[in-house]
C-alpha cells in the first residue's frame, strides 16, 4: 500500500513538473534583481531554482547548527527509555530502591513521566515510604486523571476511603475513566455507602472494566451490605424491590434483609423473605436464622417449619429452629426432643448451648452446665460428654435414617 502511495505521487508530481515546463516553454518569463547598484536578470524557472537553492542551503545550515541538540535530546531519550524498562523490571522483582531510583531518574523525560512515576509511587509504597509515594504522585499535576486514580490507590491501600473519594470526585479528574468508576465504587462501599456504589453498576458493567464473575461477586456483596445498611424500612424496601430476581434468592442477601428488617421491627418482611427463598431453594443457614430471629409469629412460624419438616427430616439447623420455637412457646419437652435429634444430625454448639438455655429454664443445673460446657467443647472441635439419663432406645431414635422425601412426595436419594 505504502509503495503505491509512492508511485501516485512521483507521477503526479511528474505530471505536474511537464506541465510547467510546458508553460515555461511557450512563455519563459523575464525577472530582474536589483539591489543596490547589482543587478541580475533571469528567466522564471531560473529564478525558482535560485529560490530553492537559497532555501535548501538555510535548511542544511539550520539542520548543522541544532544537530547536536537534536543528539543530545535522543540521547537523553535514550537514557529515559532504558532508565524506565530497567526500573519497571527491578519493580517487578522486587528492588524497591533501585527501581524508585531508576524510575524518578526516567520522569525526567515528559514522554515517560506518567509511567515512571506511578512506578515509584508504587516503589515508594513497597519500601513502606508514603511521603516518597506521595511526592511522586503530586508531580503528575498535568495528568489529573491519571494522578487521581494513583492518589485513590494509595489512599484504599492505606484504609482511607475518604480520601480516595475526595481524590475522584475533584473537578480536575472529571470525567472519571473506567477503573476510576470501580476505586470509587470501592471507596464508597468502605465509607458504608453500599447503596451508592450499588448504583454504579450499571456503568461498571457498560465499560467492561471488571470480569463478569467478579462482578457478580461485587453485585451480591455490595447488595447484601446496603440492605444492612438501611435507615427504615421504606429505603430497605425498595432496594429489595430493586434487586434482580436470583439476589432474592441469595442466602446472604436474603438474611441480610431478614436480619435488617426485623431490627426494623418489619416482622412479617422479615419471614417472608425467608420463606419464600427456602421454598425455591433449601439452605441451611436460613432454615437456622428462621428461629433466630427476634420476631413474633411464633404460631405460623413453628406450622411452616413443621410442614418443611415432612421434605427435610435430617436438617440439623431446621430441627434446631423447631426447638427455638417450641421453648419460647414454653414448650420445653418437645423442645429438647427437637434438639436432640439435631445433635444426632450434627447441629454442633448451637444445639447444645440451645439446651443449656432450656435446662436453665427449667431449673436443671447440672445438664444445664453440662450443655453449655459440651457446647464450648463443639465450638472449639473437642469431644463432647453424653447427657446422664438418655437411655439407647431415645439414642438410637435420634441417630435414626429419615427417609426424605421431595414435594412429590418421591424418596431423595442422599449423595
Amino acid at each position: 500500500m505504502r509503495l503505491f502511495r509512492h508511485l501516485v505521487f512521483w507521477i503526479a508530481l511528474a505530471v505536474l513538473g511537464a506541465l510547467a515546463a510546458q508553460l515555461l516553454l511557450d512563455d519563459p518569463g523575464y525577472v530582474l534583481i536589483r539591489y543596490g547598484g547589482w543587478d541580475r536578470s533571469t528567466t522564471l524557472a531560473g529564478a525558482v531554482l535560485i529560490l530553492l537553492g537559497v532555501l535548501l542551503a538555510l535548511w542544511l545550515a539550520w539542520k548543522a547548527l541544532t544537530l547536536p541538540f537534536a543528539a543530545f535530546r535522543r540521547y537523553r531519550a535514550r537514557q529515559a527509555r532504558t532508565r524506565l524498562l530497567e526500573g519497571l523490571d527491578a519493580l517487578h522483582q522486587g528492588h524497591w530502591s533501585r527501581a524508585e531510583t531508576l524510575l524518578a531518574q526516567a520522569a525526567q523525560e515528559r514522554e515517560a513521566a506518567l509511567a515512571a512515576r506511578l512506578g515509584a509511587a508504587r516503589a515508594a509504597l513497597a519500601r513502606g515510604d508514603e511521603a516518597a509515594a506521595a511526592a511522586h504522585l503530586g508531580a503528575l499535576e498535568h495528568r489529573p486523571a491519571a494522578r487521581a486514580l494513583a492518589l485513590a490507590d494509595l489512599a484504599l491501600a492505606e484504609g482511607r476511603p475518604l480520601d480516595a473519594l475526595e481524590a475522584l470526585d475533584a473537578p480536575a479528574a472529571q470525567p472519571l475513566p473506567p477503573r476510576g468508576l470501580l476505586l470509587r465504587a470501592e471507596a464508597l462501599a468502605a465509607l458504608n455507602r453500599a447503596g451508592e456504589a450499588y448504583g454504579l453498576l450499571g456503568a461498571l458493567r457498560q465499560a467492561g472494566v471488571v470480569p463478569a464473575a467478579r462482578l457478580a461477586g461485587l453485585e451480591a456483596r455490595w447488595a447484601e451490605a446496603a440492605l444492612r445498611q438501611a435507615r427504615d424500612a421504606n429505603e430497605l424496601a425498595d432496594r429489595w424491590d430493586t434487586l434482580p430476581k436470583p439476589l432474592r434468592t441469595d442466602a446472604a442477601i436474603v438474611a441480610a434483609y431478614a436480619e435488617r428488617a426485623a431490627a426494623l421491627r418489619w416482622d412479617e418482611a422479615a419471614a417472608r423473605a425467608i420463606e419464600e427463598a427456602l421454598e425455591a431453594n433449601w439452605d441451611e443457614r436460613l432454615a437456622g436464622l428462621y428461629g433466630r430471629l427476634a420476631i413474633g409469629r411464633l404460631e405460623e412460624r413453628r406450622a411452616r417449619a413443621e410442614a418443611w419438616l415432612g421434605a427435610h427430616p435430617a436438617s440439623p439447623m431446621l430441627l434446631l429452629t423447631l426447638a427455638r420455637l417450641a421453648r419460647a412457646q414454653a414448650h420445653w419437652p418437645q423442645a429438647e426432643r427437637y434438639l436432640h435429634r439435631a445433635l444426632a444430625q450434627g447441629a454442633g454448639s448451637e444445639a447444645w448451648e440451645e439446651l443449656g438455655h432450656g435446662y436453665a429454664q427449667v431449673g436443671d443445673e447440672t445438664r444445664a452446665r453440662l450443655s453449655y460446657l459440651n457446647a464450648l467443647r463443639a465450638a472449639r472441635g473437642e469431644a463432647v460428654s453424653e447427657l446422664p439419663g438418655r437411655d439407647l432406645r431415645q439414642r438410637i431414635f435420634d441417630e435414626a435414617a429419615i427417609e426424605e422425601r421431595d414435594e412429590h412426595g418421591l424418596p431423595r436419594l442422599r449423595g
